[in-house]
């Protein structure tokens, strides 16, 4: 049997220390269901000594049947010239009822003489005492040795006498923490080899990302000897972030071979992540590792026709390992090998000798030379496709749109209202709605003609909106490109419109993003996931 490697996230304490990441208490708690789903084995909620918010989440988590994960309070060690029974941060940890506790104390003597102005030998008293007044309540005690990377190199003996202490007092794990990520993929492993000999209770790595080698860096401490990581999904966290365990999970198991979740969880891993991303509102970078959009897209026609004799030419892992697809985009750049594996996804008659095939793809490179970008737009190309060949079914006709914006003398902010009239179902649908903008606007009317016959509508919501003018030199007259990416809660999909209006330029990818929705290819799956109905007014309002 494989090695197991204990996944620790810190998401909901370490990752909303990074700049822009706020989460409220009902979003920790639906993050906290995921991850327990996901099969991490600890959840640090939060440090309840810090503020109340985090306090009634580890209220709130009680009622919560997590199936897997402990959750964990999160603090410091007693404070100097302190008794651990009289330190509030401590009692705070208790007080939560959690049955893992997780301190951090000082290994770096720079920082025990500097930022904490005491003596080394209080340090270590310091400690012991609050490990061993945790255990003393019935607590499974995780010690994280705060910066210890950087204290073994100034000062190795020191660093290894904290770290001992905290085994002295009955520590049940010991994290090595590089706090300021400085540290390279050689040293971490050095260090951890040396650790390993100098202790015998199971050791952990908690890294930074300051040097891009999080990922590296908890990798090549496992490989030395570590058996508990500790990181955020995404990589969220303070500076350039803490460690990725969208990143780790997939390495250790697919690539190491170590156990950490089942392999039945690892698949869900792409839906977690992104369902991270959706709640604390930050948008996915496309060529994220494992996760991202762009994970397992190819582009380059050499590369097309090669995975379509076999995948592995261009891909290290099956995406659905992960959860995640493969994608093949599509471009006037692109050889005819994309075309063809676009239309054998889409079980189109597609032969590169039919006059139809030549049409299409001569269309596409029109299309592209006036400005789309299809291979940032798969549910335009693919709507593209599908109605060459007919096998599109129209949902609805626009009949006409109309906008009016307006400001009046003193009112600080543009009205926005639009007006469209359709055809849906054979009947005639006219509606007004107005929005913070032109687009919103628009978007607000189509979803209030459309709802009533397409319910599942509201489920959908636009994540993205991107606006690039291609001829600069026609200044105010130049022609633009808009690109939308839409979401409902667990797929996502782009699409893209170009005019010299931005206007009708948005109402082209407006469109095709809600016609995309409709035919069926991404059918909402909020029920099916499992979400309620607080998570879908949760990620609407977005």
């Amino acid at each position: 049997m494989s090695d197991v490697v204990k996944i620790f996230d810190t998401t909901l304490r370490d990752g909303t220390q990074g700049e822009g990441i706020s989460l409220s208490v009902e979003d920790k708690l639906k993050i906290a269901q995921k991850l327990d789903a996901l099969g991490v084995h600890y959840i640090e909620g939060g440090w309840p000594g810090s503020n109340n918010k985090d306090i009634e989440f580890f209220k709130r988590i009680r009622e919560l049947n997590l199936s897997h994960a402990k959750i964990t309070a999160f603090g410091s060690t007693r404070r100097k010239n302190t008794r651990p029974e009289n330190d509030d941060n401590l009692n705070r940890i208790i007080e939560t009822g959690v049955s893992v506790a997780t301190i951090f104390g000082k290994s770096w003597d720079f920082h025990v003489h500097t930022a904490i102005q005491t003596t080394l030998e209080e340090n270590l008293q310091m400690i012991y005492d609050s490990v061993s007044y945790l255990r003393s309540k019935g607590l499974e005690v995780i010690y994280d040795g705060e910066h210890f990377f950087d204290g073994y190199k100034n000062n190795p003996e020191y660093a290894l006498d904290t770290i001992r202490k905290a085994e002295e007092a009955g520590a049940n794990w010991i994290v090595l923490c590089d706090t300021n990520g400085g540290s390279l993929p050689g040293e971490i492993s050095d260090i951890v080899t040396a650790v390993r000999k100098a202790v015998q209770v199971p050791v952990g790595i908690h890294a930074h990302n300051d040097c891009e080698l999080g990922v590296a860096n908890s990798l090549a401490a496992v490989q030395a000897g570590a058996r508990q990581v500790q990181g955020t999904i995404n990589g969220f966290g303070e500076r350039c972030g803490n460690a990725n365990l969208s990143s780790i999970i997939p390495n250790l198991q697919l690539k190491l071979g170590f156990r950490c979740i089942s392999d039945e969880q690892l698949q869900s891993l792409t839906s977690v992540s992104r369902y991270v991303n959706e709640i604390a509102n930050v948008h996915m970078p496309v060529n994220q590792p494992y996760v991202g959009t762009a994970a397992f897209a190819h582009k380059g026609g050499i590369h097309v026709s090669a995975i379509l004799k076999h995948p592995k030419t261009y891909e290290h892992i099956t995406p659905e390992l992960v959860g995640n697809k493969q994608r093949v985009l599509v471009s006037e750049l692109a050889g005819q090998s994309n075309l063809v594996f676009k239309a054998q996804e889409l079980q189109l008659d597609f032969n590169q000798d039919n006059a139809k095939t030549k049409e299409v793809i001569q269309r596409i490179k029109d299309l592209e030379h006036q400005g789309y970008q299809f291979e940032g737009a798969d549910a335009s190309l693919e709507l593209l496709l599908r109605d060459a060949y007919g096998t599109l079914e129209e949902k609805f006709v626009l009949e006409s749109f109309k906008m009016i914006i307006g400001k009046s003398a003193g009112e600080e902010s543009v009205s926005s209202e639009a007006i469209v009239k359709l055809n849906v179902k054979g009947e005639s649908v006219y509606m007004a709605a107005e929005g913070n903008g032109p687009v919103n606007a628009l978007d607000n009317a189509l979803r209030k003609a459309l709802v009533q016959f397409y319910p599942d509508i509201k489920n959908m919501h636009l994540a993205d909106y991107k606006v690039r003018v291609i001829d600069e030199k026609d200044a105010t007259a130049a022609k633009v490109r808009v690109l939308i990416e839409s979401t409902d809660y667990s797929n996502s999909w782009s699409t893209v419109g170009v005019s010299t209006n931005v206007i009708e330029a948005s109402w082209q990818a407006l469109i095709d993003s809600i016609r995309y929705a409709l035919i069926g290819k991404q059918s909402v799956t909020l029920q099916a996931d499992g979400a309620s109905e607080d998570d879908k007014v949760r990620i609407m309002n977005h």
